[in-house]
């Protein structure tokens, strides 16, 4: 009961920080951290313990489908060199970085240092998607950072098991053996995610119900990090996997009106859980001081070290992939890098890793230097949420990246004029075949002049009598709309922002009409 009361005031509090987020524009994860730290700080607040199995469960699992979805699929082939790369090359080399760090300003031993080397290696899909979300950033830019963080689990979490038995062990290292670990779990995780996400399409393409694809929806992601899990591949891998794939050929598969429900609910979803997630890190890291040892009054400062030496290494190995990331190629971009580098932060996984370490060694003795690996992994995380987080807007706006709202809006009004041009061609084939009334083609007609003219104006088109052939018709249209929507997006003429943006309008213009 006293863990649903705290969760419970966890929503509240979340929902009071988005509103106050929202209004002073402040990223909503970097102020729910914020809150959480000044709730655990009041005299009197109960210290809160999560299971690692909570958080990767419960939590994960639909905020990583969320973020693979929105994924593009068509940007992501353009950048999967520098993403591979940085998957592989970054995390090993943060680790080790780190690692080595924490021997010289830390009492860790060596063993425990490579531990939050390996925890703190990789960027955090959560935060990136949560912190990203209002950047106009370009659509290159944006899908290297996201897709960084996703495909980066297999290679941390090999690290991480690895640390942790030479840790608890102190046994030797195979690396023949974590190399077979690796393709195991990413291998494992990739198969796992493609085939899930062929059963849900198989089962998607026969339902219509709306509640039942809502269920879908909501299942899919943690069917497939059960089954990754139960494999003993990557969970992990297989949601991002899954969202991934589906995201990219969800539309076909359900209708306008389950399609903005669907949004609708998800939407409700990732905001309560993503506000538990980010005022959980900051509730922890008071607790995790209180149970360090006498002598580690040090780690503020040996957390700042460590954080900075993770923003450095990135910076180095950001700076020659950004030339691949340009739209126009050419140098590399110190802009780019600095954008890149300031949107990787950690996040609620790095701290869920820790959280599993084991609390003793195989000889039955307590692990020496757990609580200071928590409480520098959190303290890391709230340096990175905090201070990254809110200082993430003004360093895109500073680089010259962001993208200005008249080139979107500019955008967005030629793809809108397109797609109702793509409407009026049909609706005069329509006209020559002589099938449908031509009263009713006209009012169709005046609506998408309309739009031409006055894209912001409102829709005069009203169906008035044959009310049943207008339907049919309109949907008709819509449906050849949504074809040269795709069109333009498969040919490089939009980005993916605005064919989302778009494909919602026509969904609710659609949904308006009712049932065919």
């Amino acid at each position: 009961m006293r863990a649903v009361g705290t969760v419970l005031l966890l929503v509240v509090l979340a929902t009071a920080v988005a509103t106050g987020a929202r209004r002073w524009r402040i990223p909503a994860p970097s102020l729910l951290v914020l809150a959480g730290l000044a709730v655990a700080l009041i005299p009197g607040t109960p210290a809160l313990r999560i299971a690692p199995e909570t958080i990767g469960l419960v939590v994960l699992p639909p905020l990583l489908y969320a973020s693979a979805e929105e994924l593009s699929l068509r940007d992501l082939r353009s950048v999967w060199r520098p993403v591979t790369v940085l998957a592989f090359g970054l995390v090993l080399a943060s680790a080790a970085a780190v690692g080595a760090l924490a021997v010289a300003v830390t009492p860790l031993s060596a063993p425990m240092a490579f531990v939050l080397g390996a925890v703190l290696a990789s960027t955090d899909p959560v935060a990136v998607t949560a912190l990203g979300r209002r950047l106009a950033l370009p659509g290159r830019v944006q899908v290297l950072v996201q897709a960084e963080s996703l495909f980066n689990d297999a290679t941390s979490l090999v690290l991480f098991r690895v640390a942790v038995t030479v840790a608890v062990a102190s046994a030797a290292v195979s690396w023949q053996a974590a190399g077979g670990q690796f393709l195991l779990l990413a291998g494992g995780g990739i198969a796992v995610g493609a085939a899930v996400a062929g059963v849900v399409a198989l089962i998607r393409r026969r339902t219509v119900d709306p509640v039942l694809e809502t269920v879908i929806a909501l299942v899919t992601p943690y069917g497939a990090y059960v089954l990754a899990e139960s494999a003993h591949s990557s969970g992990v891998t297989a949601v991002v996997v899954a969202g991934v794939l589906l995201g990219r050929s969800g539309h076909r598969f359900s209708d306008a009106r389950i399609r903005l429900q669907l949004h609708a609910v998800y939407a409700v979803v990732v905001f309560l859980l993503e506000s538990v997630v980010f005022s959980i890190v900051g509730l922890e890291l008071p607790t995790l001081v209180g149970e360090l040892p006498a002598g580690a009054g040090w780690w503020p400062v040996q957390a700042l070290a460590i954080s900075a030496a993770l923003i450095g290494l990135r910076v180095l190995w950001m700076l020659p992939m950004s030339a691949a990331v340009r739209p126009t190629g050419g140098r590399p971009s110190w802009r780019v890098a600095a954008v890149v580098t300031w949107a990787g932060t950690r996040g609620v996984m790095p701290l869920a890793a820790a959280l599993s370490i084991p609390l003793i060694a195989e000889d039955g003795t307590a692990l020496a230097g757990r609580p200071l690996v928590l409480v520098l992994t959190t303290a890391v995380v709230v340096f990175t949420l905090v201070v990254q987080g809110l200082s993430l807007a003004p360093v895109v706006n500073r680089s010259g990246l962001a993208l200005e709202p008249a080139h979107t809006a500019r955008e967005e009004a030629e793809a809108r004029d397109t797609i109702a041009r793509a409407g009026i061609t049909h609706l005069d084939h329509l006209t020559d075949l002589e099938t449908i009334p031509g009263h009713v083609l006209d009012r169709i007609r005046r609506g998408l002049e309309a739009r031409i003219q006055h894209p912001e104006g409102p829709d005069d088109g009203r169906p008035g009598s044959d009310l049943a052939v207008y339907r049919e018709v309109r949907h008709e249209v819509i449906a050849v709309q949504e074809t040269e929507l795709r069109r333009l997006y498969d040919d490089h003429r939009i980005s993916d922002t605005t064919r989302r943006r778009l494909q919602r309008d026509l969904d609710l213009e659609e949904a308006g009409l009712g049932g065919r």
